[in-house]
This record gives structure tokens, C-alpha cells and sequence, in this order.
């Protein structure tokens, strides 16, 4: 079969952001032609067994494309701290580098501008979001305020618990389950919530 067949088959990816090997095993392109057209810089490698396709019109937002392209080279990781922050608007911090957490056991993937954490409880308050046309993990609010005292400076978590604290028509603070979280965690939000809200917890 001609190359030209094959970069056919190859635009059904220009819309994502990236694809595996295996997709594109599926569309009729072996490893081969993958590493043809990343020689004629077609495409581009992101990671063993990831591609994008060089100019890809992708409908995501400018400001997280990076994250994007990023966490779905992490398929077990989750966005996880300041660029969960970020993401809820929570913070005031700028997301100079990418969070992304991984289970305890797993080794580290080196990403450029990435930060990973490994974690021992990953499936707690884990949930997913829709970005353009990609779905990422992420760890919902209530996790996120309780990492931050776990794991950012105490300045950066209290700002976020107050932002969290604050009701708005898209989201309610979760008290109930913010405490439950945080004593699966081993960390003692009380007198933060107390001094914040003024308002008993039992």
C-alpha cells in the first residue's frame, strides 16, 4: 500500500491530540509507517507508543492544551494540586509547571514542566473531566483542598479552603464530605473550617 493511503488514514487523527500505536494499528497503519512519518516529521512521538500528528486542529482552549496533552500521556495519572486548583479557580497561583498524580508503586514518568506525585491513595475523590474532545482524571474539589494542606504551603491551602468555602450557582461547599476526606487522609481541617466560617462542625 502507498504511503499516501496510509496518510489518509492518518487524518482521522488531526483532530485529537494525540493517538497510540494501537489506534492506529486499528485504522490499517503499522509501526513501520508510524516511524516514517515521524522521520518526514508528520508526526511527532510524545511518549512510547503516543503520537500527534504535526499542525493538528485540536478544539481545546489555549490555556490548557499543555495539561491536556500532557496528562493523556499519563494514562494512570490524575491532575492533581495547583493545576487542580487552577482548573476549579481556587487559587491565585500560576500553573508553572504541570501536577499530575500517580499511584505509590508506579515509577515516574519524566514529562517536561510536569511534577508528579506519587500517592498511596489514588482513588479517593477521583473523577473525570471533559476538555475539548478529551476525558481526564482529576481529583474532584474536595480532595484537591485537602491535598493542598497535605502537600503546598499552608498560605496556599487556607486560600484555597476559603475559596472552596465560598457558595456560588455552580458549586456549594460539601462540608460532610470535605471532613470525610479529610479523615481518610490524616489531616485535621477543623480548626481551619472553624476559624473560616465560625460555624460548630458537629
Amino acid at each position: 500500500m502507498s504511503s499516501s493511503k496510509y496518510i489518509a488514514y492518518l487524518q482521522t487523527f488531526s483532530k485529537k491530540p494525540l493517538f497510540t500505536s494501537a489506534e492506529a494499528k486499528k485504522k490499517g497503519i503499522p509501526p513501520r509507517m508510524l516511524a516514517y512519518f515521524c522521520k518526514r516529521e508528520l508526526i511527532e512521538r510524545l511518549d512510547r507508543g503516543m503520537y500527534r500528528v504535526k499542525g493538528a486542529k485540536i478544539t481545546i482552549d489555549f490555556e490548557w492544551e499543555d495539561l491536556v496533552l500532557t496528562a493523556l500521556t499519563i494514562p494512570r495519572g490524575v491532575i492533581c494540586l495547583i493545576s487542580a486548583l487552577c482548573y476549579y479557580n481556587m487559587t491565585d497561583q500560576i500553573m508553572r509547571e504541570f501536577w499530575i498524580a500517580i499511584p505509590h508503586s508506579s515509577k515516574a514518568p519524566q514529562r517536561p514542566n510536569t511534577r508528579i506525585i506519587r500517592m498511596r491513595n489514588i482513588s479517593l475523590g477521583q473523577t473525570e473531566i471533559h476538555i475539548g474532545e478529551s476525558t481526564l482524571k482529576i481529583f474532584d474539589r474536595e480532595r484537591t483542598v485537602v491535598d493542598s494542606f497535605r502537600y503546598l504551603s499552608k498560605e496556599v491551602a487556607i486560600k484555597a479552603l476559603q475559596n472552596y468555602l465560598r457558595s456560588t450557582k455552580q458549586t456549594k461547599p460539601d462540608i460532610k464530605k470535605l471532613m470525610a476526606y479529610a479523615k481518610i487522609l490524616h489531616v485535621n481541617l477543623e480548626p481551619y473550617i472553624l476559624t473560616l466560617t465560625s460555624c460548630p462542625l458537629h
